[in-house]
């Protein structure tokens, strides 16, 4: 699980009202053609049942702060931050210390600080434990929430354990009505507060695990015959992208058979459910196809281009065959999934569904955590931007028959493409600090950039390629079969298999991050 903070969700979207206490009532707002109706929320119960519809999912695995401020003399809610739950206990310290000064300077950025805060711990029982047990075993972690918001003089109003069907308050013990045992959660979608979401066209769309699917590489049978057909395409693709001569044909070759898959997609008869339309596209792309087309877009000027098909009808389909080649990324070639999952993430984001941009970019970081276009995209939509800023750099160069990973100085600028030129053009833009600088062991001062270039000599600028490795299963020329480690290119970038996800604390409303 990625392990980074996260917010969602407008910061205009319900009222709160009374000032302190966990059971004073809460009312969301949801708009319709004859006024502004309210749902009223009293209780620690319907502030459970809540959660799912100020996230837009159901939260697993997770610690979830809600903003609370006052406006027109009402409570609204806020921003909402969240953040997985450490494996280890020494790591709940840090680990509340970031998400509640990520959430609270988040916020106080935009002129909105949190005046009060609603803690949720969201975590499933392991085999042979209770919830009333994980309950009992998070209650420190509750209490370090609530002395961080208290150290910022936001004081948490309720804290509540969700756990195996149940929920249980960390600040009411009241048996009336927050009984030792727990409190049975009511039936999904059956409260009032779901009825006014779905008239008010909020969805929940399920757990992050079913979202995440939807773009982790298989482990079935088929992701050995893709791991083959990246091996063999690998053999030549790669040889013609470190060829000048040669790589502008495999940039258009790779652009004009995406194009034709797209078109492919467009015309599949529609089906029902995540799983069934992920499965019809898969049918719908060949192996050789999608390897040809992960290897081509390790181009950053073939990525940035193909990044322009980002809205109207283009953008379905785009953002289809992006999850399809990030299903695609197998094996040892999991780090090539960094470009169609920056993709997925930028289509996501340019369409206005931040949810998957953030789970898709986040993921983007963790097959490849110096990836700089999705660095910058995953910033820029935590921060809460609009995507604009991009998509006009795109339609300039897409209008213009330019290429939009050319004409930069160096590799981070050319790796940024549109992000990094839209973040220069928008003041209000998240900034990427400069290259780090590093001292030789004589003394010098060498920029890392320059290190790059250095390492990359004779490679074509702004690409990440790997060196083509034997079929699956084949023997060297010499007879000796070969090993199951990749060798690393000593280009500018290579893929190999990093699995770290970095933690990111850039919170606020409205912005976002992923799980």
């Amino acid at each position: 699980m990625t392990n980074h903070s996260e917010t969602t969700g407008s910061a205009e979207n319900g009222d709160i009202t009374g000032p302190t206490r966990p059971d004073r009532a809460a009312r969301t707002s949801c708009d319709s053609p004859g006024g502004e109706p309210q749902v009223t929320l009293r209780t620690p119960a319907e502030l459970a049942d809540a959660l799912p519809y100020l996230l837009g999912y159901r939260p697993e695995d997770s610690i979830v702060l809600v903003a609370l401020r006052d406006r027109d003399g009402r409570g609204r809610f806020g921003g909402r931050a969240r953040l997985g739950i450490p494996a280890n206990e020494e790591d709940w310290t840090s680990a509340a210390g970031q998400l509640v000064h990520g959430l609270v300077t988040g916020s106080e950025r935009r002129g909105a600080r949190p005046e009060q805060m609603v803690a949720y711990l969201c975590q499933e029982p392991p085999r042979g434990e209770s919830g009333r047990q994980v309950m009992e075993r998070l209650r420190p972690l509750a209490q370090k929430l609530r002395v961080e918001c208290g150290a910022l003089d936001v004081p948490v109003v309720e804290a509540l354990c969700i756990s195996d069907g149940r929920f249980w308050s960390y600040c009411c013990d009241d048996e009336t009505c927050c009984p030792s045992e727990g409190v049975p959660m009511g039936l999904p979608g059956t409260s009032v507060l779901a009825a006014a979401a779905t008239y008010a066209g909020i969805q929940v769309r399920g757990s992050l695990r079913e979202l995440r699917a939807r773009l982790l590489p298989w482990e079935n049978s088929a992701a050995r015959e893709q791991e083959a057909a990246l091996d063999s395409a690998g053999m030549t693709i790669v040889s013609r992208l470190l060829d000048d001569a040669r790589s502008a044909d495999v940039a258009e070759e790779t652009l004009a058979l995406a194009e034709r898959i797209m078109r492919r997609l467009a015309d599949a008869p529609p089906v029902s459910g995540m799983p069934a339309e992920d499965l019809r596209d898969d049918r719908l792309l060949g192996h050789d196809e999608a390897a040809a087309l992960i290897l081509g877009l390790q181009d950053r000027t073939t990525r940035d281009r193909a990044a322009a098909w980002m809205e109207g009808d283009e953008a379905g389909p785009a953002l289809r065959l992006w999850r399809a080649l990030a299903r695609r990324c197998v094996g040892p070639y999991g780090e090539h999934a960094a470009a169609p999952l920056t993709l997925a993430g930028w289509v996501a984001w340019s369409t206005g569904d931040e949810l998957e941009a953030r789970e898709a970019l986040a993921m983007a970081l963790g097959a490849d955590p110096d990836y700089l276009f999705a660095r910058l995209l995953h910033q820029a939509c935590n921060e809460g931007l609009d995507p604009e800023s991009v998509r006009r750099c795109l339609r300039a160069e897409r209008a213009g028959g330019g290429s939009a990973g050319t004409g930069a100085p160096d590799d981070e600028e050319r790796a940024g493409g549109p992000a990094r030129r839209a973040t220069a053009e928008d003041p209000t833009a998240p900034q990427t600090p400069p290259a780090r600088r590093r001292r030789t062991r004589s003394g010098t001062v060498v920029d890392d950039s320059a290190r790059r270039r250095a390492r990359a000599q004779g490679h074509e600028r702004g690409m990440k390629v790997v060196r083509p490795r034997n079929p699956a299963g084949g023997a060297r020329p010499d007879g000796t079969r070969p090993s199951r480690t990749r060798p690393r290119a000593s280009g500018r970038e290579t893929t190999a298999g990093r699995g770290t996800r970095p933690a990111d604390a850039r919170t606020g409303e409205p912005g976002s991050g992923g799980e």
